[in-house]
């Protein structure tokens, strides 16, 4: 069964969406119901010529922190230091150009609703960037929302080869040194396979969430620290 959504502040059960994960059509991106959703393992995925969709799907990849695979031509990318890692200097623009370089690709579901409801997550300190710049060009990077000690990936991309790895390495890292417990893709592809992403079922994803969001909470301004990103393989 697929729900509608009104204006009231509420989700139907997760494990009641559909065979596809769709759980409901509506409702609206306000932030209050943004937060909900994440904090109950649902998120939004449609065409801005669609009505919102609300997915809570069967399966989910996920990364545990720390445990990302690094192939031998990643490791030699990152011994060569090509890019500076930053941390929510760049939110919006790291959304844009997800959205942007979808668009001229497969499409887009980055609307500009969705940026400016992301971006006051941002600016609320729930949602967090983390970019790769070279030559003071940023050209690669991704973007997520954390709640408590768990981190949900929204998008990347990468206009230099590896750009947007390097960027997905210094945050598991970063996430392990503070302790999350897992980061969150959505739903599994190749690339995502390819970096070290497991599948896990919902039953066993809701579990992990409920005790992940209820560990103190890293809101605000993130900063990237780490001095030698190499020593951390």
């Amino acid at each position: 069964m697929i729900y509608q959504l009104t204006k009231e502040l509420v989700f139907p059960n997760p494990f009641e969406a559909d065979e596809t994960g769709l759980l409901a059509i509506g409702g609206d991106l306000n932030v209050d119901r943004l937060l909900l959703a994440y904090s109950q393992g649902i998120f939004p995925w449609f065409n801005p010529e669609d009505p919102t969709m609300w997915w809570s799907p069967a399966w989910r990849p996920i990364f545990i922190p720390g445990e990302m695979k690094v192939s031998k031509s990643l490791k030699k990318t990152i011994r060569r230091n090509i890019f500076e890692i930053r941390m929510d200097t760049a939110f919006e623009q790291v959304m844009r150009t997800c959205g942007d370089l979808r668009k001229d690709e497969e499409g887009t579901w980055i609307s500009e609703e969705m940026i400016d409801s992301y971006t006051i997550l941002h600016e609320m300190g729930y949602a967090h960037s983390v970019e790769a710049w070279q030559n003071n060009q940023l050209v690669g990077g991704l973007y997520g929302v954390a709640l408590g000690k768990a981190f949900f990936g929204e998008s990347m991309f990468h206009k230099v080869n590896d750009a947007s790895k390097v960027a997905f390495f210094a945050l598991s890292e970063k996430l392990k040194d503070w302790g999350f417990k897992f980061i969150d893709s959505q739903v599994s592809n190749p690339h995502l396979e390819s970096l070290g992403s497991m599948e896990i079922h919902r039953t066993v994803f809701m579990d992990m969430l409920t005790q992940a969001v209820k560990m103190d909470a890293m809101v605000g301004k993130w900063k990237y620290d780490i001095a030698d990103l190499a020593s951390r393989f």
